[in-house]
């Protein structure tokens, strides 16, 4: 093959894997829609089967305070599927005290072998879907140190079969849209203004981002992907509202057919039961979504995706727990629980300590408070998460730490209460925040 063939395949290439990226976004949003509203639609049906309508109404009234306290935060692995291959795998986050979610996409060649040198197509993580999903939730707990339990595989086709089982959706197209792409079969052809959309015609819109004479939304609404981001948002969030105001036991029986048909899960829905009234007050504005960074490399003949495993770890505390370094401003000390400077500077140099901390205090900002404090201090925090609500902060102890580092540890937290507990070998340390932590 001559150079010139070779850049011009190289452009098709390149081209073609622009045109997958386009509607990740489109299938993440719609697919935590359908999930939304085929968890609803499990959930009611059973309850009329076996209390009628009044079961029902029980359900959709919501729980109290008390049951909020006790739900963790999910996770689970999305997999957007078109005919046994995927380029949606999207680990999304749901934590009902705080009504916070994300979404955190993960490029569908990004490299899960042990030597990039030596990378095949077989190395990709798309290629390991293939081989079925508990092997993919794998990789992304690897991946992202996040211990995913729970997968749901989505065909693409579910956003127009939702439509239609609904009878439509009325929305306001913001301008006349017109796309033709004959490769990817896809053709746009809508007028602006409210009108009544059938599913086809809502994928026209959700996929569109300029016209085929490079005209596009408007500078004031958001020209090309932050346009099609914003319709995409003002649309589902509609699509949900208009399915919650039509939803019968004629449509709950249509989602379940949808779900038979389009849906693959592990899900228990028993366990996820309780989150759905939460779930259904969930300001779709407010997802927070990004993409594991990295770079996309053409490595023995073979294009893939490196993750930055600094930047990927800097990102998912971010994203999925709201964690930030915290340090004083002026000069750059540690702060303890009273606001006073703690000196750090052996830290790094003497102890190389493990810290695992649990949020007890059902406040996600405390938790990332604690969390900075101590990576700022020198501490690796190697895992977190919550757990049930208590009083008390409360160091344990797992495998007898030096004195120093847990004394430095006593002032972070303002507390004396140090235990011992069994020992771990993937943590030195255990903190729990308790309700009585003060930031």
């Amino acid at each position: 093959m001559n150079k010139q063939a070779k850049e011009k395949k190289g452009s098709k290439v390149v081209k073609n894997k622009g045109k997958k990226k386009k509607n990740i976004f489109i299938r993440v949003v719609l697919i935590l829609i359908l999930v939304i509203i085929i968890a609803a639609a499990i959930l009611l049906y059973k309850k009329y089967k076996d209390e009628g309508w009044s079961g029902v109404s029980k359900t959709l009234l919501g729980h109290d305070e008390e049951t909020v306290n006790s739900l963790d935060k999910m996770y689970c692995l999305i997999l957007g599927q078109s005919q046994n291959l995927t380029d949606t795998i999207i680990l999304a986050s749901y934590d009902p005290k705080t009504q916070e979610a994300a979404l955190l996409s993960i490029p569908r060649d990004t490299f899960v072998g042990d030597d990039p040198a030596y990378a095949s197509a077989w190395d990709k993580i798309n290629a390991v879907y293939q081989t079925g999903p508990e092997n993919t939730l794998a990789e992304v707990r690897d991946l992202t140190g996040i211990n995913v339990q729970y997968y749901l595989k989505v065909d693409t086709e579910a956003l127009k079969a939702l439509v239609d089982e609904i009878g439509g959706v009325y929305f306001d197209v913001p301008i006349d849209m017109y796309y033709t792409d004959r490769g990817q079969n896809l053709y746009i052809d809508l007028e602006a203004g409210y009108q009544l959309l059938d599913g086809d015609k809502a994928e026209q819109l959700v996929r569109f981002r300029h016209n085929n004479d490079g005209s596009t939304y408007p500078a004031d609404y958001g020209i090309e992907d932050l346009g099609r981001m914003r319709t995409q948002k003002e649309f589902l969030a509609e699509l949900l509202k208009q399915c919650i105001e039509k939803m019968d036991l004629n449509t709950i029986l249509g989602f379940l057919d949808i779900a038979e048909q389009y849906v693959e899960t592990n899900l228990d829905f028993d366990a996820i039961k309780d989150y759905i009234p939460y779930i259904l007050e969930y300001n779709v504005d407010e997802l927070k979504t990004d993409t594991l960074p990295g770079e996309s490399v053409l490595t023995n003949g073979t294009y893939v995706y490196l993750v930055d495993e600094e930047k990927s770890q800097e990102m998912i505390n971010e994203l999925f727990y709201n964690i930030t370094p915290t340090v004083d401003s002026t000069d750059g000390n540690v702060i303890d629980g009273e606001g006073n400077a703690i000196d750090t500077s052996t830290v790094t140099e003497e102890y190389d300590l493990k810290v695992e901390v649990l949020n007890g205090s059902g406040s996600s900002s405390k938790l990332s408070e604690v969390v900075g404090e101590l990576e700022a201090a020198g501490f690796e925090v190697v895992q977190t998460g919550n757990t049930s609500q208590t009083n008390n902060t409360t160091i344990i102890d797992r495998n007898s730490s030096p004195e120093g580092a847990l004394n430095l540890i006593e002032q972070i937290m303002n507390t004396e209460s140090v235990t011992t507990g069994d020992s771990s070998e993937t943590r030195d340390v255990t903190i729990i925040i308790g309700t009585d932590y003060v930031m």
